[in-house]
């Protein structure tokens, strides 16, 4: 999805290099996504029927299916740039609130 290979990942890691800055972008938006479900989750669910939920698990999940508000793309599909990342944070942020089902 964001096209970094693994080992770059891991071949960098393993010699504590950073990552580019447009690698960490890539990442840092995915992260931001992550905390974003977790937000909605907390503000609009039930706690006790919301207790097991796993939000970057769903996040994981839900990135990766076409999404009719995107043209039957995936949100994944997005990714890649910034203006994408905050382009799928609107759309979570639309299902939140209703304006999108």
């Amino acid at each position: 999805m964001f096209g970094i290979a693994q080992a770059t990942v891991t071949r960098k890691a393993s010699k504590q290099q950073t990552l580019s800055t447009e690698e960490s972008e890539k990442i840092v938006g995915m992260a931001k996504l992550v905390g974003q479900a977790q937000t909605i989750l907390e503000q609009s669910g039930d706690p006790e029927l919301t207790k097991d939920f796993d939000a970057p698990k769903w996040l994981a999940k839900w990135i990766e299916e076409p999404v009719p508000a995107l043209g039957g793309k995936r949100p994944a599909d997005y990714m890649d740039t910034i203006e994408g990342q905050e382009m799928v944070s609107r759309l979570l942020s639309m299902m939140q609130t209703g304006a999108y089902a």
